[in-house]
């Protein structure tokens, strides 16, 4: 178990390295980390490694990452030496979507012992089959979510079906079903094609389907200001989707009668913006969801989060339903490209250049162990 004020007294405040698993949102994190001043490793798996190697690695004056350690699988990042390399490189951790899914939760919790930026115990809450997790928190901040529906033979509208797929189980194979009978046919074929498991669809969550403007609100909480700030506002490219809905309506139809359906795998995001009376809807959720995070998983959010959804129009009223948290850096660097952090700092701001910022800071006024853990 960490024990973190010893390793934080261990530690050269002069020489912090900023480290990152190589995947998701590193390159985020190492060109925001190099702007203040900071030394960068990233931790890549075999296979992996060429963009922090070969076409990111500081060299001449470019590139961002400093140090590369390359491991067989991005679990041994617990392994002894390994730990010992990046306690050797005083470096602060920032955990990604990547960092949680190819290493085991409790080997991350309890046996590495490298401080992380953000709230460790918190990114296991984005799992659906844990305890008091994103579901629960949303509830407790009392922000409007998709309503849940118990069973199959339930569905009278929409929805959307978030089962996890049977090669990456980290990932959600969605479908859409408007009927307990479109949602036989649908499922059955996935089946079939291997997309899936039984076992998964059993434990898969169904939810109502927004039909609304899709956003991703990008926030960024720090205990040193005590302030939300939005960082910016996406939304997600999906294959085969994306590619799907650019066809003419004559070419779907004849693609679905035959069988084809288009999946929603996550390849990127778009930089997307709101109008401005959104504005104090979306803070209002925000902070919320921060506040619940601290009562309920103390010492809640620290650093970047997001909350997915969509806006809703209905009854006149526009309103924010969320389905979905990302309670660590999302995956989205695009987020600098909306106007967001230029109308509070003066000119655009990558998420990483915000972390960076705040680890900065709290060197300076010996505040570190606030945002680590």
């Amino acid at each position: 178990m960490l024990n973190l004020p010893e390793v934080l007294a261990a530690y050269n405040p002069k020489q912090i390295t900023i480290g990152v698993l190589g995947g998701h949102s590193a390159l985020e994190v190492c060109e925001g980390a190099k702007k203040l001043g900071f030394q960068t490793v990233v931790v890549a798996q075999k296979g992996r490694e060429k963009t922090y190697e070969k076409y990111y690695r500081t060299r001449d004056g470019k590139g961002c990452v400093d140090h590369l350690i390359t491991l067989e699988k991005f679990a041994d990042i617990v392994k002894p030496e390994v730990q010992e390399e990046l306690g050797g490189l005083n470096t602060i951790f920032v955990h990604n979507r990547y960092f949680w899914v190819y290493c085991d939760f409790k080997a991350i919790e309890n046996d590495f012992n490298v401080p992380i930026y953000g709230t460790r115990q918190l990114v296991r809450l984005e799992e659906r089959d844990q305890p008091n997790n994103q579901y629960f928190l949303l509830e407790k901040a009392g922000i409007r979510l998709p309503k849940m529906i118990a069973s199959p033979a339930d569905i009278t509208g929409p929805v959307i079906v978030k089962v996890n797929e049977a090669t990456r189980t980290y990932e959600r194979a969605f479908f859409v079903a408007t009927s307990p009978a479109d949602y036989k046919t649908k499922s059955d074929e996935m089946l079939a094609a291997g997309k899936i498991t039984k076992a998964a669809l059993d434990k898969a969550v169904i939810e109502e389907f927004i039909i609304g403007a899709q956003v991703n609100l990008n926030f960024f909480y720090s205990p040193l200001t005590g302030e939300l700030e939005l960082m910016g506002t996406d939304m997600r490219r999906q294959t085969s989707l994306d590619g799907f809905l650019r066809l003419n309506a004559d070419v779907q139809n004849e693609l679905l009668k035959g069988g084809y359906q288009p999946s929603m795998v996550e390849t990127g995001h778009v930089a997307v913006t709101m109008k401005e009376s959104l504005l104090e809807k979306a803070f209002d959720i925000g902070e919320k969801f921060v506040k619940a995070t601290q009562a309920h998983a103390a010492p809640g959010i620290i650093g970047p989060f997001a909350l997915q959804g969509a806006v809703a129009a209905e009854n006149g009223r526009e309103e924010f339903v969320i389905f979905d948290v990302s309670m660590r850096i999302p995956g989205s660097p695009g987020t600098r490209f909306t106007p967001y952090t230029s109308y509070l700092w003066g000119r655009p701001m990558s998420f990483g250049e915000r972390i960076a910022m705040d680890i900065k800071e709290a060197l300076d006024s010996g505040r570190l162990g606030e945002i680590v853990t």
